[in-house]
C-alpha cells in the first residue's frame, strides 16, 4: 500500500493542522500574569480540558466559560473581561510552522476534507489561517455529534460517497491518538498519525487514550508526510 493510492486526505484540524496547546499556554500565561507564568504546561492543560469536557458546545462560544473554569482553578483572573479576550484568541490560535506549506504540496495530489470538532465559525478561522486549502468541510455543526463519535466518521463517509469518493480511498490523518487514529483504525480506515507531540511527555491538552493505536503510517510533522508523497510520486514518474 502507497500513499499515493489514496485520494482523499481528511484531516483532523485543532492539534494537527493547528497548534492549539500553544495557542492555550500562551493565551492564559498572557491574561493569568505573573502567577500563570509560573505554571506549568500540565498544570494549565489539566483545568483546561477538566472545562472544555465541562462545556463541549460550540469552541466559537464555549471557550470563554473553559477559561473561567480554568481560572477559578488556578486561582488566575476571572473576570468576563479576561474570558471574553481568551474566546477571542481561541479563533487566532497559530498553525504549526509547516502546517501551510505541506497542505499545499499535498492538495496537489489528493482533495483534503477537514473533519472538526470545531464549529463553522472557528473553522472558518482557522481555514483562512492555513491558507483555505480545503476542498471540503465537514464540523460539528453538521454532524451534530464530536469525535470519537463513529457517527461523525459515518456522516463525512456518505459526503465523499456522495462526491464520488470510495471508502478505501480515503486516508485518515490526525494527531489525536482519542479522538481520531484509534476510533478511525476500529472502523477499519487507513490512517496516519501526525505525533506532534513526539518526543514529549504524555498527551498535553488531548485527553489519554484506553490504548494507543498503531497507525497505517506515522510521521512526526506533516512536512515529513509530504516529502513521503513527492518521494512516492517521484519514484512512479
Amino acid at each position: 500500500m502507497n500513499l499515493t493510492d489514496f485520494k482523499v486526505l481528511t484531516f483532523d484540524v485543532v492539534g494537527t493542522l493547528i497548534n492549539f496547546e500553544k495557542g492555550v499556554l500562551d493565551s492564559v500565561r498572557r491574561l493569568g500574569g505573573a502567577k500563570a507564568r509560573d505554571l506549568t504546561d500540565e498544570q494549565i492543560f489539566e483545568p483546561y480540558m477538566e472545562g472544555r469536557a465541562t462545556y463541549p458546545g460550540r469552541s466559537s462560544h464555549e471557550m470563554a466559560n473553559v477559561y473561567l473554569h480554568l481560572a477559578k482553578k488556578l486561582g488566575l483572573p476571572d473576570d468576563e473581561q479576561s474570558a471574553a479576550a481568551f474566546q477571542r484568541d481561541v479563533l487566532e490560535w497559530p498553525a504549526f510552522e509547516d502546517s501551510v506549506a505541506a497542505l499545499k504540496r499535498l492538495r496537489k495530489h489528493f482533495r483534503l476534507v477537514a473533519m472538526t470538532n470545531a464549529d463553522r465559525v472557528a473553522l472558518s478561522a482557522y481555514a483562512h489561517t492555513l491558507g483555505d486549502p480545503f476542498d471540503d468541510t465537514v464540523c460539528c455543526d453538521e454532524t451534530g455529534v464530536a469525535k470519537p463519535d463513529p457517527q461523525f466518521f459515518a456522516y463525512n463517509r456518505g459526503r465523499q460517497a456522495a462526491f464520488g469518493y470510495k471508502f478505501e480511498e480515503i486516508l485518515h490523518t490526525a494527531q489525536s491518538q482519542y479522538h481520531d487514529i484509534g476510533i478511525a483504525t476500529k472502523l477499519g480506515y487507513a490512517t496516519c498519525w501526525i505525533e506532534r507531540r513526539q518526543g514529549m511527555k504524555g498527551f498535553g491538552a488531548t485527553p489519554v487514550p484506553e490504548a494507543v493505536t498503531e497507525p497505517t503510517w506515522k510521521f512526526a510533522t506533516l512536512a515529513a508526510l509530504a516529502d513521503a508523497v513527492d518521494d512516492e510520486v517521484r519514484a512512479a514518474a
